[in-house]
């Protein structure tokens, strides 16, 4: 920070910075944050909040947690990040941990949910080219209206949030949406160069939208 700027710590302060510095891609309540310690956070101010959030769904652990940093603490002064063009003493223990648990041959772990979707995505439709027999470039994908499932170029060119999607095209192609919870709607979709069907088990995104019962079966 720069010598004119030590000192000034107020809410109005890092708002005004923020606002002049970062790009506008999120419209924040404006309550700037300092510290957390379980589910409470503690503003620049002194205010305290109840975090009903939880960096939506990343942070469910809640904040500062003892045993989480000091693990943390204790990777970091080890060994910080290896490139995949090594092995490391973490990863194999920890894929072997979570095929377990979610009963998979195999894991792929992932920084983002945009990013575990774009993987999905392209495990389709290699699956649909090698496997399925589907033409070089014919493969669809049906996708619910009211989707959300990130911001990355490939998943807006399926939403019909014109918010997300208006002004970034040319869109990828490839995909059907159709509605929500309408399995009728699915079935009509599926042709034979079908090779997936992506959908929220609870759409979040535009309000909480649960499914019909017997959808998800």
């Amino acid at each position: 920070m720069s010598d004119g700027l030590a000192g000034v710590e107020g809410t109005e302060f890092h708002i005004e910075i923020t606002e002049r510095y970062a790009a506008h891609n999120y419209h924040p309540l404006p309550v700037v944050l300092a510290s957390g310690e379980g589910a409470w956070v503690t503003d620049v101010d002194g205010n305290r909040y109840l975090d009903c959030l939880a960096g939506y769904s990343a942070l469910n652990f809640g904040h500062s947690h003892p045993r989480l940093v000091a693990r943390a603490q204790q990777q970091l002064g080890t060994l910080t990040l290896t490139s995949r063009a090594f092995f490391n003493d973490q990863l194999g223990p920890f894929a072997l941990a979570l095929s377990e648990l979610t009963g998979k041959e195999m894991m792929l772990p992932m920084n983002s949910g945009a990013e575990a979707v774009e993987t999905a995505l392209k495990v389709s439709r290699k699956w649909g080219y090698q496997v399925k027999g589907v033409p070089e470039d014919q493969a669809n994908i049906i996708v619910m209206e009211g989707n959300f499932h990130g911001r990355t170029t490939t998943i807006i060119s399926f939403s019909d949030d014109k918010v997300a999607h208006d002004n970034y095209g040319p869109y990828t192609p490839g995909f059907r949406a159709v509605t929500y919870g309408d399995i009728e709607a699915v079935r009509a979709a599926v042709d034979e160069h079908t090779v997936a069907v992506l959908f929220e088990p609870i759409q979040g995104e535009g309000g909480v939208v649960i499914p019909p019962e017997g959808f998800l079966r």
